[in-house]
């Protein structure tokens, strides 16, 4: 039997790693400056995170939710506490696209409405209602676009207001930092607009932050830059440290009923042991203050790279961008570089999304393999003109 074709691969075989690097097949190592799409949040293999899942797997696994997991309960009780929502209620399954389904679902039984607002270059998932909230036409197949979903241009909210005013909007999704898109972001003032306006015309707003979530911004979560308390939020990716693990937050508006969400592998024992030990290091090596420290410093020492046009984003969840497309710089920074980054819908974007864990020195040697890496690309350029 042979693999289902659909994605394009580096020649490089990766077999173990420790922190922010990676070692291939042949003892290669690699500077990992994308955390496999920002899921590694806590750097790999770390050791706390993987005493404990050892530990989890020695005793028990894996029930179903028939049964109690007191984990469960440490897990959102700890969650509460460091993401200071906990007025929420937690929902687990076990990925963002799985999240953003059974946010979308809840918000429906809730109002008994069905179309969705969502916004261009937005990215919610690969699965039914997620993917048509995901603003690709290519990925979205036509069992999918059965689902009504109205797409509209960041910041815009008379746009959003004279759809909610239809009345037939059941909820707004939005990322805190729209991650595949090219890392745009809504306004302080556009985030407090959704959230008057979805509480007018009672719509629910999802604050997607799967990719954003997890102190990757700098805060908890993106939204909080924005002082807003959003109706529904969706986590995964960092969650787990590569466990596969997701999950909603719920504010308290929302009636809970036996049967009205389910999953058959969310919360098992070792994924929220995974969990717990991602918060736990999180908090213990206070890695959301590392997260803002590397930040500014990669501001001020990017501006030692005059091809860099802007950068986008917050926190380790940054776009550099180009006024060119840079497919061919983010091969020559793996394959002669190695180094680890990440592309975007907007083809002149590098995306960086490092472990949280990441210090200044890889920040250097980036730099330095960057500004390499662009001035032996012009030399190619000027030979071949």
């Amino acid at each position: 039997m042979n693999l289902f074709d659909v994605y394009p691969l580096y020649n490089i075989t990766p077999v173990k790693a420790l922190d922010c690097t990676i070692t291939d097949e042949n003892g290669v190592e690699y500077l990992d400056l994308y955390s496999g799409h920002g899921v590694i949040s806590i750097g790999h293999t770390q050791p706390d995170y993987v005493a404990k899942l050892k530990n989890q797997l020695d005793n028990l696994g894996f029930y179903s939710n028939a049964i109690q997991n007191p984990l469960q309960v440490e897990l959102a009780e700890k969650l509460g506490k460091l993401s200071g929502c906990e007025e929420y209620s937690l929902f687990l399954c076990s990925s963002g696209a799985e999240a953003n389904e059974n946010a979308l679902k809840l918000a429906s039984f809730h109002n008994g409405k069905s179309r969705v607002i969502a916004f261009d270059n937005s990215f919610h998932g690969r699965t039914s209602a997620a993917v048509a909230v995901t603003d690709n036409k290519k990925i979205v197949a036509p069992i999918n676009a059965q689902q009504v979903v109205t797409f509209l241009p960041l910041n815009d909210l008379d746009l959003v207001e004279a759809e909610l005013k239809k009345g037939d909007v059941c909820s707004v999704i939005i990322e805190g930092i729209q991650g595949v898109g090219g890392l745009d972001e809504g306004t302080t003032e556009f985030f407090q607009g959704l959230e008057k306006l979805c509480n007018q015309y009672e719509a629910v707003l999802i604050l997607d932050e799967v990719q954003s979530g997890y102190g990757r911004s700098g805060k908890f979560f993106a939204f909080q830059h924005h002082n807003i308390k959003p109706d529904i939020i969706t986590l995964a990716k960092g969650m787990g440290n590569g466990f596969p693990l997701g999950g909603i937050l719920i504010a308290p508006k929302f009636t809970a009923s036996h049967g009205l969400l389910g999953t058959t592998f969310g919360g098992s024992h070792l994924a929220c042991a995974a969990g717990i030990a991602v918060l736990d290091v999180i908090e213990n090596q206070k890695l959301i203050d590392n997260v803002n420290d590397v930040y500014g410093y990669f501001l001020e020492a990017i501006k030692q790279v005059p091809e860099v046009v802007k950068v986008k984003g917050k926190g380790l969840m940054l776009g550099v961008e180009f006024d060119f497309e840079v497919g061919p710089l983010r091969k020559k920074l793996i394959v002669e570089k190695l180094i680890f980054t990440g592309s975007a819908n907007n083809k002149n974007l590098l995306r960086i999304l490092p472990p949280l864990t990441v210090k200044k020195e890889a920040i250097d040697t980036f730099l330095i393999a960057l500004k390499e890496s662009l001035a032996e690309l012009k030399a190619v350029d000027t030979v071949s003109i």
